[in-house]
């Protein structure tokens, strides 16, 4: 029996908010479509299973190489199986269906390298101004699924056909399955969200980071919450280390391997943001609060499109300046608030939460014309 759409679970947590809200809408509006869901490891299929509940047509199908990893918490990166070879060994079982979706690059190596009757959809996952366009994979995919239109005339730009690229919003937005962590504080203070870029080259973290959380921890004035990004814990060897000390203070909520961290509960739930280059403030900002930036190696960056969000607030090049701007940065928040305001909108286009259904319908669309 032909399989009429597949989406691919194969990657990493993080992917997985901006592709289920698309499975979820597909298979409401079309339950009589035959529908598979791939997955690399058990993490993947119990989290679906749960979410797509005991009564669900969707089939929930192992990747060549899957992982059966028990009691695995499901906000740490899974230990995924060796991509090209899965990718490999999957493409045979592809065959027989009509659209595959993806939320990353990696599986368009299958339509770059091979001839496929399949058409693949891909939905970018990035709401930064930092994203990698200039790829020969994204010309492989038959549609690409694009938040705002700023990254469709960037994608265009890059050589993607602009007929192939449909805006609709951001789809984490329509993300239902929120986890909504318990903070569980002390104190009636602010709360700061730390989140620096996990990418050396663009992050705070290795020039700043501890000393910045060492003195708003001690300073005692704000709530922190630390829950960087996932693959932050993986690149910085000592991280888990260091957040293991600041466990226990009643200011401090420390996670590293929830699904909250990468579900959007704590960008929803901090009063500050703090930081670098992480496309989290976009996420922060679909609702304007103070943001501070912490720029430790001067980067030359006005007019620099790579970094438009520090137009959203003060940027803290003077390493004993972090407090004093965390101190103004609700004074002077009403300056920021109109560029605030249009990054996000060029960043995420509608973030109402109606994204995951235009997706779906493009994809019937698809379905239909095929």
């Amino acid at each position: 029996m032909t399989t009429e759409v597949a989406f691919l679970f194969l990657g990493e947590t993080l992917l997985i908010p901006h592709l289920f809200p698309v499975l979820e809408a597909l298979a409401a509006a079309a339950p009589e479509r035959r529908i598979d869901a791939w997955v690399a490891t058990s993490m993947h299929r119990d989290l679906l299973r749960e979410w797509l509940g005991p009564d669900t047509a969707v089939r929930i199908r192992r990747a060549p190489g899957f992982r059966d990893l028990g009691a695995w918490p499901a906000g740490r990166n899974p230990p995924l199986p060796a991509k090209l070879p899965l990718l490999a060994r999957l493409a045979p079982r592809l065959i027989g269906t009509r659209i595959v979706v993806s939320a990353e690059q990696t599986s368009l190596w299958i339509p770059t390298l091979l001839p496929m009757r399949a058409r693949f959809v891909n939905i970018l996952h990035g709401a930064g101004s930092m994203m990698n366009r200039d790829d020969r994979r994204r010309k492989a995919a038959a549609l690409t699924i694009v938040a705002a239109q700023r990254e469709r005339e960037a994608l265009a730009a890059h050589g993607v056909d602009p007929a192939t690229i449909a805006v609709i919003g951001y789809i984490k937005a329509g993300f239902r399955q929120r986890t909504h962590a318990g903070l569980g504080f002390a104190g009636d203070r602010p709360t700061i969200l730390y989140a620096p870029h996990w990418q050396r080259h663009r992050s705070s973290w290795w020039d700043r980071g501890e000393t910045a959380v060492r003195e708003i921890v001690d300073a005692g004035r704000y709530n922190l919450i630390f829950a960087p990004h996932q693959r932050l814990v993986e690149k910085a060897p000592g991280l888990r280390a260091f957040a293991q000390d600041l466990a226990g203070r009643d200011h401090v909520h420390v996670d590293l391997d929830s699904f909250a961290m990468v579900d959007g509960s704590y960008t929803a739930a901090a009063d500050l943001y703090l930081g670098d280059t992480s496309s989290q403030v976009v996420e922060f900002l679909m609702r304007p609060r103070p943001c501070v930036f912490l720029d430790p190696r001067g980067v030359d960056w006005v007019g620099d499109p790579s970094y438009a969000m520090w137009q959203a607030g003060e940027v803290v090049t003077d390493p004993d300046g972090i407090l004093a701007a965390l101190d103004r940065a609700t004074a002077r928040h009403p300056g920021y608030v109109a560029a605030q305001r249009a990054f996000a909108a060029a960043s995420l286009g509608d973030a109402s939460g109606a994204a995951p259904a235009r997706a779906a319908a493009a994809i019937l669309h698809m379905l239909a014309s095929a």
